[in-house]
């Protein structure tokens, strides 16, 4: 590996999928490795010598970039909205991942003041969103009791852990699925492209190139 190389963050999951167009527009074309469904590697070459990729959780791509470890990264909106890191700057909404931060509730619950915002007071909520939920309830007044999941938030509910959940939704169904239902939508979340400040004042012009790069797959002109 280069060591001057900078460095790309993108996530695991549904969104490295969607990068991959993404990467082939801006001629990015990681090595072999990168697509192998089997390979325990985490950083890997391009075909661009000063430019290296690494793939890690979501909520780490926003970590490695707040600190400088890697220059750019690939991070959802609700991230950057739940760690609110000053040295991260998101120029470029890449409109992929798109879908929602939702309030969530059992589906058939007797407590008619979980359906009504207005009436909370105080309640047990079941996120991976604590920055985010706490400033979301405290607009409203409310003294929100925080139990902190990173999976199978529809459990919590449905085994009584908490009242409700907060947590990304797209098409609804694995809510559903399990017994709840929407209560209110906090906010649209979409994938961003996000630069270290530190990394855009000191390698500008590197940083700078593969940003309009993103910026010109994205422009009307392309899409047409």
């Amino acid at each position: 590996m280069n060591n001057n190389s900078l460095i790309l963050a993108l996530p695991k999951g549904r969104i490295l999928k969607a990068c991959i167009p993404l990467l082939e527009k801006a001629n990015i074309i990681p090595e072999p490795a990168f697509f192998d469904a089997d390979s325990r590697l985490l950083r890997f070459k391009t075909n661009d010598p000063e430019l290296d990729i690494i793939r890690v959780r979501s909520f780490d791509v926003a970590t490695f970039v707040a600190f400088g470890t890697a220059s750019l990264g690939v991070c959802g909106s609700d991230v950057l909205m739940e760690f609110d890191y000053p040295d991260i700057y998101a120029p470029l909404d890449l409109n992929i991942g798109h879908c929602r931060l939702s309030v969530a509730q059992l589906a058939n619950t007797k407590d008619k003041n979980l359906g009504d915002p207005a009436r909370w007071s105080q309640i047990r909520v079941a996120t991976k969103y604590p920055n985010l939920t706490r400033r979301f309830f405290a607009k409203k007044g409310v003294q929100a009791d925080i139990v902190n999941l990173h999976g199978a938030m529809e459990l919590a509910p449905v085994l009584k852990l908490s009242h409700l959940i907060i947590d990304l939704v797209d098409t609804g169904s694995t809510l559903k699925a399990n017994g709840l239902q929407e209560v209110e939508t906090i906010v649209d979340v979409s994938s961003r492209l996000i630069i270290n400040r530190t990394a855009l004042k000191t390698q500008s012009v590197r940083i700078n190139a593969l940003t309009e790069r993103f910026r010109q797959i994205l422009s009307p002109q392309s899409a047409a």
